[in-house]
């Protein structure tokens, strides 16, 4: 991405064909569409990219076994199409981002003959729901294989396993990744500007969004032809500014994950549970040295902290811990995330996890803001295609076709699965440095470490044993427009997703490097590492877990 100033400079002087509010994966997607599709865009976000939704999924880039599930037992077509298309987009996001996706291996414990069978029927529709687009063929496994490739399995009463394959991805960094994709094309991207209100044109319709920048205070006026809602569980909000009187769509839910030390799991396998105390599964998921267990789903109200509970903790571990040959406790758990969903609300559907995910491209007759509400992660390339369809309608211009199917994001070019060898090689880097950048990163890996060439010091590990350095840190600011410690730890590097109290030992040298590169003074530096470290105990304390002292002596060690 371009420098932020430089950002917010250009933004008054322009027109756009398209503003798209949101910078989450809805957003950044549709941004990206519109921009190869020859339309002039820009992207602005109230908080921070992939700040909400986007960065708390479960990392999953699938078709859904729960919705197919829901699809045969309630005879419902919404639900199967749900599967149908996520299973055909799931391909293309490995493909157009390999360096940030893997296949995965899920096993289903059978501890009976019938759920052989059931589970093993189940999977084979899955399968053939996915044709050409499919990874590797389900197939049974035996009692011992399970449990070489899963030791963590329980095997009392164990009698094998269902196995299939589905995808897997970091949210955040995607989400980063199609955003930078996006600038590189010629858009443009602006985090912290919220859009507080619209002024129409003579015909009625919207023709600029009142932005404030939160950095600045600046008020900007954002002109464009079209304007698209793509604020996710807040799109209401949106839509309401655009036509105070409509009626309210999303019915928002919290979904929360945990993750902790991957014990006997291996790192190349993880486990579905198809039976929770609600009528759910549970994925419990090898994720960059730890494992993901997620997820719930409860209602959401506004103004309610997205913090991980305690009671949320013991519900996931009370699900995962009958499978396993011994139970993980509540004490074990060193990080977690918590998002909200953006469920359209149905008619005489009370229970959210009884809503679909799929989505819906809404056109204001009266306004003209086309709103893209509710799906999920891996469909957002379709959704972004379809509601670039609708703007060039509204626009009067003939729809054509869309460039995302095939088109590889910023880092995929001529990127293989060990390009971290060749950045260990020519860069002189540890191995596992080497592999962080390179999946965190893919082939633009070296703008990174041309950083370090410069000064050397950047080359220092955030946190010592730890891959991230801090290099990093100065190119989430200057290329990825990171505004805080938060912005860094959770979704330019994923430091603080690995472990809450590492993060807390690292925020020290982010803040120090965000001094420098953003020119905070001495005090505005010391209380951003409060506020940080008071938000990672705030979260630790939800979690009924002791809280991480200030780190001592923090700004003499930066």
């Amino acid at each position: 991405m371009k420098g932020r100033n430089e950002t917010v400079e250009r933004l008054e002087e322009e027109t756009f064909d398209v503003c798209v509010i949101g910078g989450g994966a809805t957003g950044a997607g549709c941004a990206l569409d519109a921009q190869l599709r020859g339309l002039k865009t820009v992207l602005v976000e109230a908080g921070d990219f992939a700040s909400s939704t986007s960065s708390a999924s479960t990392k999953m880039v699938h078709g859904g076994i729960r919705y197919l599930q829901e699809a045969v037992r309630d005879l419902d077509i919404n639900q199967y199409r749900l599967v149908e298309h996520a299973l055909r987009q799931r391909s293309l996001m490995l493909r157009n981002a390999p360096f940030l996706t893997r296949t995965v291996e899920f096993l289903i414990p059978c501890f009976s003959q019938f759920e052989r069978f059931y589970y093993g029927l189940g999977m084979k529709v899955y399968d053939w729901i996915a044709g050409k687009a499919g990874f590797s063929p389900s197939r049974l496994l035996a009692r011992d294989e399970a449990l070489h490739r899963v030791p963590a399995m329980r095997s009392r009463g164990l009698i094998g396993a269902v196995v299939y394959a589905d995808g897997q991805f970091d949210d955040s960094r995607y989400c980063i990744t199609l955003l930078n994709s996006f600038v590189g094309v010629g858009g443009e991207a602006l985090n912290y500007a919220r859009v507080t209100a619209f002024e129409e044109n003579q015909a009625g319709r919207l023709s600029v969004a009142k932005v404030v920048d939160q950095v600045s205070d600046q008020k900007l006026k954002i002109r464009a032809r079209a304007f698209v809602n793509a604020a996710g569980p807040f799109s209401d909000t949106v839509r309401q500014l655009a036509s105070p009187c409509v009626a309210t769509r999303m019915r928002p839910s919290k979904g929360v994950h945990i993750l902790v030390p991957l014990g006997r799991f291996p790192d190349s396998d993880a486990l579905l549970i198809p039976k929770t105390e609600d009528g759910r599964v549970v994925f419990a998921i090898p994720w960059n040295g730890r494992l993901l267990v997620g997820t719930t789903d409860s209602e959401w109200e506004p103004g309610d902290e997205m913090v991980v509970t305690r009671v949320e903790i013991e519900y996931l571990l009370r699900q995962l811990n009958p499978y396993l040959s011994e139970p993980l406790r509540a004490d074990q758990v060193v990080s977690g995330t918590a998002g909200i969903r953006p469920l359209v609300a149905a008619r005489n559907v009370v229970d959210t996890k009884k809503l679909i995910r799929d989505a819906e491209v809404e056109l204001d007759p009266q306004s003209g803001l086309i709103s893209i509400l509710g799906g999920k992660w891996t469909t957002y390339r379709l959704m972004g295609e379809e509601t670039v369809d609708k703007i060039q309608q509204y626009l009067g211009a003939r729809v054509t076709p869309s460039m995302t199917r095939d088109h590889p994001l910023a880092g995929s070019l001529s990127y293989q699965w060990d390009y971290w060898q060749t950045l260990a090689s020519e860069y002189h880097i540890p191995a596992g440095t080497a592999e962080h950048l390179s999946h965190t990163y893919g082939t633009i890996a070296p703008e990174v470490l041309k950083l370090v060439a410069n000064e050397t010091e950047l080359g220092i590990p955030l946190l010592e044993g730890a891959a991230p350095i801090r290099a990093e840190v100065v190119y989430a600011v200057r290329r990825e427009m990171a505004m805080s410690i938060e912005d860094v730890l959770a979704r330019r590097i994923g430091l603080q997703l690995f472990g809450w109290r590492l993060a807390v030992q690292a925020a020290p040298a982010v803040a120090s490097l965000l001094s420098r590169e953003l020119g905070w003074s001495a005090t505005e530096t010391e209380a951003a590492l409060e506020q940080y470290v008071s938000k990672i105990n705030r979260m630790l304390d939800a979690a009924g877990l002791a809280p991480e002292p200030f780190p001592a002596h923090a700004m003499e060690r930066r």
